[in-house]
């Protein structure tokens, strides 16, 4: 998570979104009294400083309660979302490597725990969007240019690092990794964001 105020913007980090790399290269562009919270394990050219209170996955509902209004109202807050089935079988790769990779993907999915982010940048009484703009994993490098654009930090039209990646063993397609009920088990669980961002297996 960054607060900066020398760019006045809120990055919610969400979940298996490319967010410990977007924290990455923004690190050295952000000042002395911004506040960015530590990434476990630490990656190199990320320095955390001021985080206090503030921890990596904090929502956006959380810093609206702790953030003077004026900040919370005039900075620019986005974060990023992904396509679910997409996402999951991202997070089963990973939780699987750490685990020593026995673990099926069966047996992920009965497990619960799964990787959505909905409640980081929502208010979830009445499904309300709490951040300014969620830019899509799928087109990433668009559109983080064009809110870098917006907030006048530099872009060279790729993040040039891919923290916590490498856990998938293959590239194929997501939908190669599911059987029937499994894919709806996915649309189950992440309703909310395939209804408002119209993701699509």
């Amino acid at each position: 998570m960054i607060i900066s105020h020398e760019h006045r913007f809120i990055f919610i980090k969400t979940v298996k979104t490319a967010g410990t790399s977007i924290e990455v290269y923004l690190s050295p562009f952000c000042g002395a009294e911004d506040i960015l919270t530590p990434i476990q394990p630490p990656v190199e050219g990320h320095l955390p400083r001021n985080w206090g209170r503030f921890y990596n996955h904090f929502s956006a509902w959380g810093l609206r309660e702790l953030v003077p209004a004026d900040i919370w109202s005039g900075y620019f807050k986005f974060c990023v979302e992904r396509n679910p089935w997409d996402k999951t079988v991202s997070d089963y790769c990973m939780v699987n490597h750490r685990q020593g990779g026995s673990l099926t993907f069966d047996q992920y999915l009965k497990q619960g725990r799964f990787c959505k982010s909905w409640e980081l940048y929502t208010d979830t009484d009445n499904r309300t969007l709490l951040v300014d703009r969620v830019l899509r994993y799928e087109s990433l490098d668009q559109q983080l240019g064009e809110v870098f654009g917006e907030l006048g930090l530099p872009w060279s039209g790729e993040l040039g690092v891919r923290a916590k990646s490498g856990y998938r063993p293959d590239q194929k397609p997501f939908q190669e990794w599911y059987d029937p009920a499994q894919r709806d088990l996915v649309a189950r669980v992440f309703a909310d964001e395939i209804e408002t961002f119209g993701y699509e297996f």
